[in-house]
C-alpha cells in the first residue's frame, strides 16, 4: 500500500534537480545564493530559482528555500528580499533558523508558509504552541530522536495542525540539530552561518590514540522505519545531501519513493545506495535507541573506489522524464466546426483550437488513429489517464494536425501549472526599535556545581546552578538572583518535578537554551534568560524573546563585539569559561570508556594534541572549549547590561579570583592559557 507522505530530496544545483524531480522527490529543498546552510553548494541565483521552481511546479513537485542559518541585523532587509523574490515565484514554503526572521516573514507575509528548520533545535513537543505563534506550519525533528519521541512528537504536533518532516537519509552532524560552535572556534568557519568545515570528521580521540575518529557519526538510514513513521503521522520524509552528487540524490531519492510506494525498498537498490556513498555503513541507532560505538564510521578508500564503479548505473535513474502528471483528456472532431482539444490535470483544464476537419476522400479517421497521436506525451511529465473522444463519421484529420494541437495544448497547461497566486505583503517596519539602557552592569556567575562558589559572592548579581546539580545544602543571600540552567534534552520527565523543586528552594529565574524550556519554565512561574542555544544573532531575534516571556537575553558568541554591543537592553554576552561548543546525543567518551571509568572528568584530544574537556547533562554530553574566554581586560569595551562568567572545572579559589577580576576590572590578561572567543575575529 502506497504510503501518504512526502519524498523530500535536496537541490544544490540544476543537475542535482532534475536527478531528483526525474527519480520521484514529491518537493525539493534548495539555497538561494546567500543565508542558506549549504553556502558552498552551487544554489541558486534569482533567474535560476524561478526557472527551477517553474521546471517543478509543471511537474507536480514543491519547492522549498532554505533560509536555515542566522542573520545578522545588517543583513535582514536583504534575506526579507529573498523570501520576497521566492514568495513572487511561487516557493512552496521557507526553511527558517533565525528567530528574528521568522518573526518578521510571519508579520509581512502571513501567506507564506513557514518552516522551522532542525537547527532551531526542536527537542520537545513542549515548543509547538510557541512554533505555532511564530507562523510555523511545519517542524523538522531533530536527527537525534529516538522512535517514541518522533511518534509522541507528532501526535502533539497533530493537535496543533502543524505538520512534521524527519530525516531518513544521510549524514549526521555530532552535534544535535547541526548547532555547533567548534568549526568557528577552530577555524572561523561557522556551521550556524552555513560554512561548516566538518572538524568532526577528523581525528578525534577519547583515550590518546592518534587514529580515532571519536565524533564522526556514520550516515543515517532509516529505510527500512519508513512504514512505521508514516503510522506514526510524519508529513515528509527528508533526504540529506545538497553537497553531495546528483548520483546520490537520484539513488537516496529513489530507494526512499520505493519505500513509500512499496513500504520498503529491494535489497539490491539499498546496496547500490550504500556503494555511491556511506560511512563503513548505515546507522538507525538514534532511532532504535541503540546509541554507542557502532554508530561511529569514516569514509573508507574501499568506499570510495565503490562509489566510482556505481555512478554510471544510477544515470538511468534519471536519465528520461519521470511521467507522473495523470492527464483527462477530451478531442471533439466535429464537421463544419474547430476541432478541440482539452487536457485536464484536474485542477487546470488547457483548450486548443484547429480548423474544421476536411471530409475524407479514402479513408476517414478512426478514434483509434487519434488516440495514437493524442497520447504521445513522450518527454513530458504527463501520461493519459482518461480519454474521450467525440468523432463524427466520414472526416479526415493528418497526425501532423493533432500533434501541433497536443503540443499547444501541452504548453498552455504548463504555463497553466507554473501561475502564482498574488502575494500578500504587509507594511513591516524593519527596525527592531530596542533602546540600549544605560546603567549598572550585572554580573551572572553560571557554576558547575555548588561546590564551586566561593564563600565571599557578593560581587555578584546572578547565580546559576544546573537543573541536575545538588542544592540540599545551598545558602545564598538573598539579595542574589538563584537562577536554575536548564538542559538541553528531549522532553526529559525529570524536567517539570526537578524545576519545581528548585522553585520551591527560591530559584525565581530559569536559563533556558531551548523554546521548548522557555515554554515550560513559564508555565511554571519561572522568569526567564535566553541562553546560548536560542543563537541570538540579532535585535529582531532578542526584541522578539522580549516580546515573548524573556528578561534577559545571552548574545551568540558568534556575533563579533562591534554588532553585539549594539543590541537592545538586557543582553549580555558570555564573558568567560570553556563554554560548550557541542551538544551530542551519543557521547563520544563511550567508544572506549564506561561511564564508571570516566568519572565525569574525560575530555577529547584532536590532531594537534589540544584537549576539549566533555561532561554529561541529563543524558545528554556537552563538548567545551579547550580554553577559557578572557575578557576581564577588555572590560571598557563591554557594553553590556550584564555579563556571564560560565565555571566549569574552576575551584573556589580559582571562581573567587575571576569573579573578582571581572568585578572591579583588570589590566592585564592571566598567564595561562586563554582565547577571546570569537569576539574579535572574522567568522564566515
Amino acid at each position: 500500500m502506497k504510503l501518504k507522505a512526502e519524498v523530500l530530496s535536496p537541490v544544490g544545483n540544476t543537475e542535482m534537480l532534475v536527478a531528483a524531480v526525474r527519480s520521484g522527490a514529491d518537493a525539493v529543498y534548495l539555497g538561494a545564493e546567500h543565508f542558506n546552510a549549504r553556502r558552498n553548494a552551487e544554489n541558486f541565483g534569482d533567474a535560476e530559482l524561478k526557472t527551477a521552481i517553474e521546471y517543478c511546479h509543471i511537474r507536480g513537485v514543491k519547492v522549498y528555500l532554505t533560509l536555515n542559518i542566522v542573520i545578522s541585523d545588517k543583513e535582514m532587509p536583504r534575506a526579507i528580499d529573498t523570501a520576497r523574490t521566492a514568495y513572487r515565484y511561487g516557493i512552496d514554503g521557507i526553511i527558517c533558523a533565525d528567530l528574528g526572521l521568522i518573526s518578521l516573514l510571519n508579520q509581512k507575509f502571513p501567506d507564506l508558509p513557514l518552516h522551522a528548520s532542525t537547527q532551531l533545535t526542536t527537542l520537545s513537543p513542549a515548543a509547538l504552541p510557541v512554533l505555532k505563534k511564530l507562523g510555523i506550519c511545519r517542524v523538522v525533528l531533530p536527527r537525534e530522536m529516538t522512535a517514541e519521541q518522533i511518534k509522541e512528537f507528532c501526535a502533539a504536533a497533530k493537535k496543533e495542525n502543524i505538520e512534521t518532516e524527519v530525516f531518513v537519509h544521510g549524514a549526521l552532524c555530532m552535534s544535535v540539530s547541526g548547532q555547533c560552535l567548534l568549526s568557528a572556534m577552530l577555524g572561523g568557519r561557522s556551521g550556524n552561518r552555513g560554512l561548516c568545515a566538518g572538524p568532526c570528521r577528523l581525528p578525534f580521540s577519547s583515550n590518546g590514540n592518534p587514529d580515532r575518529y571519536d565524533l564522526s557519526l556514520k550516515d543515517l538510514s532509516l529505510l527500512r522505519h519508513i512504514r512505521e513513521l508514516a503510522e506514526y503521522g510524519v508529513s515528509s520524509f527528508k533526504i540529506e545531501g545538497r553537497m553531495k552528487r546528483p548520483e546520490y540524490v537520484a539513488a537516496a531519492t529513489a530507494a526512499v519513493r520505493q519505500a513509500v510506494d512499496n513500504g520498503y525498498t529491494d535489497e539490491k537498490l539499498l546496496e547500490t545506495l550504500k556503494n555511491v556513498f556511506s560511512r563503513s555503513g548505515f546507522t538507525d541507532g538514534y532511532f532504535t535507541d541503540r546509541k554507542g560505538a557502532d554508530m561511529f564510521g569514516t569514509r573508507t578508500i574501499e568506499e570510495i573506489e565503490a562509489s566510482k564503479e556505481v555512478f554510471s548505473s544510477i544515470h538511468e535513474l534519471y536519465r528520461n522524464e519521470r511521467q507522473s502528471i495523470p492527464l483527462d483528456i477530451r478531442l471533439l472532431v466535429k464537421a463544419n466546426k474547430n476541432i478541440e482539444l482539452y487536457l485536464s490535470d484536474g485542477k487546470n483544464t488547457a483548450v486548443s483550437f484547429a480548423p474544421p476537419p476536411e471530409k475524407a476522400i479514402n479513408r476517414a479517421v478512426t478514434k483509434e488513429m487519434l488516440g495514437a497521436n493524442l497520447h504521445k506525451f513522450g518527454g513530458t511529465p504527463y501520461y493519459t489517464a482518461t480519454t474521450e473522444i467525440d468523432l463524427d463519421d466520414g472526416l479526415s484529420v493528418s497526425a501532423k494536425v493533432i500533434n501541433n494541437l497536443r503540443r499547444e495544448c501541452v504548453e498552455k497547461l504548463n504555463a497553466m501549472r507554473t501561475n502564482t497566486a498574488e502575494i500578500r505583503e504587509l507594511d513591516v517596519l524593519l527596525d527592531s526599535a530596542t533602546t540600549k539602557l544605560k546603567k549598572n552592569q550585572k554580573l551572572f556567575a553560571r557554576f558547575d556545581s555548588a561546590d564551586q562558589i566561593p564563600d565571599d559572592i557578593s560581587g555578584l548579581d546572578y547565580i546559576s546552578l544546573p537543573l541536575e546539580s545538588d542544592i540540599s545544602d545551598l545558602c545564598v543571600p538573598d539579595n542574589i538572583i538563584k537562577v536554575v540552567d536548564i538542559p538541553r534534552t528531549f522532553g526529559n520527565t525529570l524536567l517539570k518535578p526537578k524545576l519545581e523543586e528548585f522553585k520551591r528552594r527560591g530559584f525565581t529565574h530559569a536559563l533556558c537554551g531551548t523554546l521548548a524550556d522557555m515554554e515550560t519554565a513559564l508555565c511554571l512561574g519561572f522568569k526567564i534568560i535566553g541562553g546560548m542555544g536560542l543563537n541570538v544573532f540579532n535585535d529582531f531575534s532578542a526584541k522578539w524573546l522580549f516580546e515573548n516571556g524573556a528578561e534577559m537575553v545571552i548574545l551568540s558568541p558568534e556575533m563579533p563585539l562591534r554588532n553585539a554591543v549594539k543590541v537592545g537592553h538586557n543582553t549580555g554576552i558570555a564573558a568567560y569559561g570553556n563554554i560548550p561548543l557541542m551538544l551530542t546525543s551519543n557521547c563520544p567518551i563511550k567508544n572506549t570508556k564506561s561511564c564508571a571509568e570516566c568519572g565525569k572528568n574525560c575530555s577529547l584530544t584532536d590532531r594537534k594534541d589540544v584537549t576539549f574537556p566533555v561532561k554529561c547533562r541529563m543524558g545528554m554530553s556537552e563538548i567545551l572549549n579547550s580554553r577559557p574566554i578572557w575578557l576581564a581586560d577588555r572590560k571598557d569595551e563591554l557594553d553590556f547590561d550584564f555579563l556571564m562568567l560560565y565555571f566549569s572545572r574552576e575551584t573556589k579559589s580559582e571562581a573567587a579570583k575571576i569573579i573578582s577580576a571581572y568585578k572591579s576590572g583588570c589590566t592585564s590578561a592571566p598567564n595561562t592559557e586563554y582565547t577571546r572567543g570569537l569576539y574579535y575575529r572574522k567568522v564566515e
